[in-house]
């Protein structure tokens, strides 16, 4: 089996990202996120001038080099500003993303992955949620706010995403279950068998056994 991706969308407050670390580690791959957005900056911030700059840091083994010097964000951060379009950034997100599926096995968080993707052979999209109490006490013991502080900061979050992929995505739902393979409730399901169920549909759908 050549490279596969794991595409994980979340809410905020639902543990998707440590969900999506976790799983990577068991899986020996990287994890990426806030490093996409990252470069992506950067190579936004260069004009015309620079194309073969641009070029020579997208090409595989100087992108992974420079992904990997990126700091890693271990938390997720909040967003609290409301959204606004930058096609150019999100082109040079895509492109990323793309180039990462072509060259290696990963796990990618948010970032419209799944829809980027959306063609690619071998990409595995998963949703995860939690009920809004779960996702509050996540969020307090996490960040050491308070409980209202909590649930503003879950539907600022939660609005900007999904204005994001609805925007780049063409007008389909951040949540819509039709966009993943599966959907689970990290509560019910608990973080531990999330990372198991993950695995198991990947190995399941790869044919493989054990």
């Amino acid at each position: 089996m050549g490279n596969f991706v794991i595409t994980i969308a979340r809410g905020f407050g639902s543990g998707g990202k440590e969900i999506a670390s976790a799983v990577a580690k068991d899986l020996g791959i990287h994890c990426y996120e806030n490093r996409i957005l990252s470069l992506a900056s950067q190579l936004a911030g260069l004009d015309e001038a620079h194309f073969q700059e641009i070029d020579e840091r997208l090409r595989p083994k100087a992108l992974l080099g420079t992904l990997q010097e990126l700091p890693r964000a271990l938390n997720a951060n909040p967003v609290t500003k409301n959204f606004m379009s930058d096609r150019t950034l999100f082109e040079y997100q895509a492109k990323i993303i793309r180039q990462l599926a072509d060259t290696e096995s990963c796990v990618i968080v948010g970032k419209c992955a799944d829809f980027v993707l959306r063609d690619h052979e071998n990409v595995f999209s998963f949703y995860i949620e939690a009920p809004r109490p779960y996702c509050r006490d996540n969020v307090v013991r996490r960040m050491g706010v308070s409980g209202r502080e909590a649930d503003k900061l879950i539907s600022k979050t939660d609005k900007y995403r999904a204005d994001y992929y609805k925007h780049y995505t063409g007008g389909n739902y951040w949540t819509n279950p039709v966009n993943y393979d599966l959907t689970l409730n990290a509560e019910k399901v608990g973080k531990d068998n999330c990372i198991k169920v993950i695995k198991s549909y990947v190995a399941l759908r790869c044919g493989q056994t054990g």
